[in-house]
């Protein structure tokens, strides 16, 4: 009779480790994020209604410390040896990418989000964020190379690249019209989305990336 009373206290003791062990990964799961890209139909307080790309209307709630950044159309000639940027990019045969679109970093942003990645821009585009080391210029288009820590890449920038930066934004920007992104908005237990990060295309634009 005392092992059996041992057993079932040994196996009770088991059970709550092995109950602890899973609600400690439950904690350590990351919240899931969306990224929309889309314009605002309505703002109401804190609460965007926004149209996406898809077609879809979703409420998007800000929070209170909410950033917003407005997404400006720059030059090609801004983007030079030593500048921090993210290439929206088309994979090509050579191994190189075609830039779809590049964002160019300000220096406050160097190293955000280093390396290269599968994009959904488009089907296949990839997103590469490193610095460049090299940049020859030609009348049908620009090539650069740009390093990052896994390695490095050639990209081809056509003159009908669209070229942007960030810059300090404003919450009066987010209004009827504006075309925005939210990389990660949060989607909470109840299904509603949160976002503490807004970016805003400037003067109409549609944020590229």
């Amino acid at each position: 009779m005392p092992t059996i009373v041992f057993s079932a206290a040994r196996v009770l003791a088991v059970s709550l480790t092995a109950v602890s062990v899973l609600a400690g990964v439950a904690v350590a799961q990351p919240v899931p994020t969306v990224r929309i890209r889309g314009a605002i139909e309505a703002v109401d307080g804190a609460l965007l209604t926004v149209k996406t790309r898809e077609g879809q209307d979703v409420k998007v709630r800000l929070t209170d410390n909410v950033t917003v950044t407005g997404v400006a159309k720059i030059a090609k000639a801004d983007i030079k040896p030593g500048s921090y940027i993210g290439v929206t990019g088309m994979p090509q045969a050579d191994g190189s990418q075609k830039a779809v679109a590049i964002h160019v970093f300000p220096e406050a942003m160097r190293g955000t989000g280093e390396g290269s990645r599968p994009w959904d821009l488009r089907p296949n585009s990839t997103m590469t964020n490193a610095t460049v080391d090299q940049k020859v210029e030609a009348n049908d288009g620009d090539t650069i190379v740009v390093k990052y820590k896994e390695g490095e890449k050639k990209v081809l920038v056509t003159p009908d690249t669209p070229i942007v930066t960030f810059v300090a934004g404003d919450k009066s920007e987010l209004k009827a019209g504006a075309k925005i992104i939210i990389f990660g908005a949060t989607k909470k237990e109840d299904g509603t989305l949160e976002a503490n990060r807004v970016n805003v295309g400037r003067d109409g634009i549609t944020p590229p990336m």
